[in-house]
């Protein structure tokens, strides 16, 4: 694992005067990007070829005659063959003589390997190096691990398909969409059984990767992902804040709810199952006298992380969190670096992060924002790892 200390050392080299924000382009690229103009931070980002259109096209900044900022949020655009290119030893190079601290998002660590992330990409990563790897449910030392050890709740766990009694969901990737997934319902064996081979036939899921699902308990209630923001460099203030929450739009889980019992029940077979790809995102607020425990969940994440993961948790994570009748929150799954539906809160920002900063700030702003007060305070070494 590249350790703290190297990318200190690399950052040593770094003219902080010059710093660019780099990223996957992908996921929250967007939210990097704009926070980063806010903030006047120039950004680069890394995307692959037929995919760069958004950033390259449509939203890229174009400055007036002064050199101020007219349009657009997105300074500079790499273009790869794919995007697990980046992690090249000439595209480092370059990141390292260009001062890019780079901002891991879910694309970053889906599309490129996870070995290489940890123990080659020589580029100063803003946030917490070590923590990528526990997002992978296939891993012994997991989220869910980390949970336990904060004393989080989260959805008990079902070892043996027979064991099902009530409503469960299964947990695993899609065979044909890797980076989405192949998650389906069940209350009983006997449905495992019934749509495990249902899928399995429609080549949404395979055999092998089922015998490695997460099988949980299904808690019923609204589902809201936190957002927070951990601040190593803040003083005498809350280092932990909560910037805002979202939900999500699911494909095409979305759409069967949206019809009445009885017309679901006429649909032929291949649309039987919904599928749960997320393909877009909401704002959402959490009724006031509940904020406490979600900011005690906060908390007891950033303790754990720092105890078992150290340096611990840095900058943006996200608990992806359901309530259940009794109002109690529990963690289904963790984000440990800027979440999924942050680019809903792109310009407007988050509304308890703007409450909190008396203006407008979106995860992207407050990454930026972080790194800005950071080189001011000659800190940054505290955000790199």
């Amino acid at each position: 694992m590249i350790s703290p200390k190297d990318a200190q050392l690399w950052l040593g080299e770094y003219d902080s005067k010059r710093i660019k924000l780099g990223v996957t382009g992908s996921h929250s690229a967007l939210d990097i990007c704009d926070g980063s103009a806010d903030e006047e931070i120039p950004n680069v980002v890394f995307s692959q070829k037929g995919r760069d259109a958004t950033y390259d096209t449509y939203l890229k900044t174009v400055r007036g005659a002064t050199g101020k900022r007219e349009r657009g949020c997105v300074d500079e655009v790499v273009r790869l063959e794919k995007f697990a290119d980046q992690l090249s030893p000439r595209w480092q190079k370059w990141m390292r003589a260009n001062n890019v601290l780079y901002v891991p998002n879910r694309s970053f660590t889906s599309y490129c390997d996870l070995d290489e992330i940890e123990k080659r990409f020589e580029v100063p990563l803003l946030g917490s190096r070590n923590m990528l790897r526990m997002e992978e449910r296939d891993e012994k030392e997991n989220y869910y691990a980390l949970l336990r050890k904060a004393n989080l709740r989260s959805p008990e766990e079902i070892v043996d398909p027979k064991s099902i009694r009530e409503l469960a969901i299964v947990k695993l990737h899609h065979a044909k969409k890797k980076l989405e997934r192949g998650f389906f319902t069940c209350a009983s064996h006997e449905e495992f059984q019934v749509k495990s081979k249902e899928l399995i036939a429609a080549g949404t899921i395979t055999k092998e990767d089922l015998g490695n699902a997460r099988i949980e308990r299904y808690i019923i209630g609204p589902v809201f992902n936190c957002n927070f923001f951990y601040s190593p460099i803040t003083r005498g203030e809350a280092k932990l804040e909560l910037l805002g929450v979202d939900w999500r739009f699911e494909s095409s889980l979305d759409g069967h709810v949206r019809i009445p019992a009885s017309q679901q029940m006429t649909l032929p077979p291949s649309q039987h199952i919904p599928e749960m790809t997320v393909v877009g995102h909401n704002t959402a607020t959490i009724r006031e006298s509940l904020l406490d425990k979600v900011y005690d969940m906060g908390e007891r994440f950033v303790a754990a992380s720092q105890a078992h993961y150290k340096p611990g948790m840095i900058g943006a994570f996200c608990l992806q969190t359901v309530v259940d009748k009794d109002m109690q929150f529990h963690v289904y799954d963790v984000a440990p670096r800027i979440g999924g539906g942050t680019n809903v809160h792109v310009a407007v920002g988050h509304p308890y992060a703007n409450m909190l900063w008396r203006q407008p700030m979106s995860t992207g702003r407050r990454i930026a924002l972080e790194v800005r007060r950071a080189v001011a305070l000659d800190r940054l070494d505290r955000l790199v790892t």
